[in-house]
């Protein structure tokens, strides 16, 4: 295990497998149209399984590659993939395959995202990675960055970004079907999926030997040394965990959020700030390591030509928290969907069900209103084909890494709540609070740093 650390912080100290240091834009690396994209897969259980099965199918592309810490999930999805070649270690793979693998998808837990993704931008692979990009905000700058530097096609895992939904709610906020934006209402309140995932803690005062199939080193990665307990991190559970992963919000914030970014044309807010549930606020423990069952998040955007030039207020609601009654009267819905995105205008409203088309409010006055028809584009499909020289991908990092950077700011203002944040998008910082300041970024474990991260 320590030869294949030096040997990754040899190469990233080279310059082979390091971080990117310019942001300067450089034409993607284009793979011939008449070759297939060889492809290898970071993380092959829970979404990376879900990966592999919508890329397998895809004529264009070949996984030749897979890696995962468990060699149980390893082998499930090796016996989906004949002749693939099987690594623990996503540094060796990398290190290894070399020209033999033109792309990679990253789907590891998020407090890895960061790193696994920048040293494969660095060694020239296409990159899809799934939301929400990374754990820290610092971290989502530098990959953005990295991304334009090494010229290649890459893709957040929003899927439904590409759904025909989403790219109708996109084109009717483009034409300023609603009028002016004044506000926007994002929530996630399913409780079956939040019960399932979240854990209130603390972490268990003792942990026990992890399985024979399970690299725990090499899961943990950057984050701190902790010991492993069954069913609390892994497989699922890393999510509710300050360490590993990035709360509700984080977790499925992209893909709420995404329509509304693109569709109004958002870039950095000027401030946010968050409150949430009583019982995590007031428990030292539970705030020392997880993250809360509820909060509200509300982050300022400068106007635009969207907002008519005004200040656009943006929230987010989760767990007991829920959008005001009186907007959720405004659908006619007998149940306000769980997940959605509610658009405020000057000329009406949009609603924009998660995985549903949107609707227009009040129904009366856009009913006879042509409905755009964008012709059917599969999220995975669409990546492989930018590789192989076709259209820009519909999530590449330049235009969703500023989006979760703000998702991630967030996140911050839900660990110090109650504060209003100021936000100085240039200088990566916030001005205004020195504890909040401190979370946009994490030290790395012993072993696992790299220059820039």
């Amino acid at each position: 295990m320590k030869a294949k650390r030096r040997q990754f912080l040899r190469l990233a100290a080279a310059g082979g497998l390091g971080l990117a240091a310019g942001c300067a834009t450089v034409p993607r690396r284009v793979v011939s149209r008449n070759s297939k994209l060889q492809h290898a897969c970071i993380g092959v259980g829970g979404m990376g399984m879900q990966d592999i099965k919508n890329l397998k199918d895809i004529d264009r592309a070949r996984i030749v590659a897979i890696c995962d810490v468990d060699r149980k999930r390893l082998a499930t999805a090796a016996e989906m993939l004949p002749d693939v070649r099987q690594y623990t270690d996503w540094r060796e793979l990398l290190a290894r395959e070399g020209d033999r693998v033109d792309s990679v998808n990253v789907s590891v837990p998020d407090h890895m995202h960061a790193i696994v993704t920048l040293t494969a931008l660095r060694a020239k692979k296409h990159v899809y990675c799934q939301k929400p990009l990374c754990h820290d905000v610092a971290e989502c700058r530098v990959i953005t960055d990295a991304a334009r530097a090494a010229g290649v096609v890459t893709q957040l895992g929003t899927q439904h970004a590409s759904g025909i939904g989403d790219r109708m709610a996109v084109q009717w906020l483009r034409e300023g079907v609603i009028g002016h934006a004044t506000r926007v209402l994002l929530c996630s309140n399913r409780s079956n999926i939040i019960g399932k995932y979240r854990l209130e803690g603390p972490r268990p005062a003792q942990g026990t030997p992890p399985p024979a199939e399970l690299d725990w080193d090499l899961w943990l990665g950057t984050a701190p040394e902790r010991p492993y307990a069954p069913e609390i991190y892994h497989p699922a559970k890393w999510r509710t965990w300050l360490d590993f992963g990035t709360g509700w919000s984080g977790d499925i914030g992209c893909h709420i959020f995404d329509a509304a970014w693109k569709g109004l044309g958002l870039k950095a807010p000027r401030s946010v700030t968050a409150e949430v549930q009583a019982s995590w606020r007031d428990s030292p423990a539970r705030r020392g390591d997880t993250w809360p069952q509820s909060d509200h998040i509300t982050w300022i955007f400068p106007g635009n030509a969207a907002t008519g030039g005004k200040d656009l207020t943006v929230e987010w609601f989760d767990g007991e928290f829920y959008p005001p009654a009186e907007f959720q009267k405004m659908t006619n819905f007998e149940k306000y969907p769980e997940e959605a995105a509610m658009i405020l205008g000057t000329e009406g409203a949009m609603l924009v069900p998660h995985q549903n088309g949107p609707r227009l409010f009040p129904q009366e006055k856009f009913s006879g209103l042509p409905k755009p028809k964008p012709a059917p584009r599969s999220h995975y499909r669409h990546f492989v084909e930018a590789c192989l020289g076709g259209e820009m991908t519909e999530s590449h990092f330049a235009q969703t890494g500023p989006m979760a950077e703000a998702i991630l700011l967030g996140t911050v203002a839900v660990r110090v709540p109650g504060k209003v944040l100021k936000w100085n998008a240039s200088g990566l910082s916030i001005p205004n609070d020195e504890e909040a300041n401190r979370l946009l970024r994490r030290t790395y474990r012993k072993g696992w740093q790299v220059a820039g991260l």
